[in-house]
């Protein structure tokens, strides 16, 4: 990485972690470019060199928290070394994730109230930052590994996320309607099902 290189990086990188704090402190609409600008120590023309306006920095930042998110229970899955079948990689995965949700809980409410499949989608295809994980790739890893093809698995992937987003919010900050640990059972179940109704087993 030449100096220049290192410098956007270091701007970019200050940009999109000021951006978070205060995301996470005051909220989106409060948050002026003007001000994520002034305490990265960038000038406010900088901003632009990088991201669109402050919905295209909050919309890199979900991709780029979801990627960690991912990456860190992606490592905790191959350290573990068990041999796990499709479905229980992603369950594998899912608690991993809500594991370093219920110890971040500022990071869950950003994710969750700015979550969207269309912001979902653009990470598949669009990493936040040119280190986060290509997620397209991944992820057709993972469904190329079903025991079966799947119908729609999109469809499939978008249930599962809606289903975890909904329900797991208020069990991890409000234990409501029961805490966390009470609720994975059910949830995991759920989660099984549909994966397994979107099967195409031959008959």
């Amino acid at each position: 990485m030449t100096k220049l290189d290192s410098n956007k990086k270091k701007k970019e990188d200050s940009l999109l972690n000021t951006a978070f704090s205060l995301f996470t402190q005051q909220g989106v609409s409060k948050t002026s470019i003007s001000e994520i600008a002034a305490k990265a120590g960038v000038a406010k023309g900088t901003f632009y060199l990088y991201f669109r306006d402050k919905y295209d920095i909050r919309n890199k930042l979900v991709s780029h928290k979801s990627s960690q998110l991912f990456r860190t229970a992606l490592e905790n899955m191959r350290a573990s070394g068990q041999k796990l079948e499709f479905t229980q990689r992603i369950i594998f995965l899912i608690d991993d994730i809500l594991r370093q949700l219920e110890k971040n809980k500022a990071l869950l409410t950003f994710i969750s109230k700015n979550l969207s499949w269309g912001i979902f989608k653009s990470a598949l295809t669009r990493p936040g930052k040119s280190d986060d994980l290509d997620f397209r790739d991944i992820y057709e890893a993972m469904i190329a590994d079903a025991p079966y093809e799947l119908d729609e698995p999109e469809i499939m992937v978008f249930m599962i996320i809606e289903l975890i987003s909904s329900t797991c919010y208020s069990a991890i900050l409000y234990n409501e309607p029961v805490a966390m640990e009470q609720l994975k059972p059910y949830l995991y179940r759920t989660v099984k099902s549909i994966i397994e109704s979107h099967y195409i087993i031959p008959q």
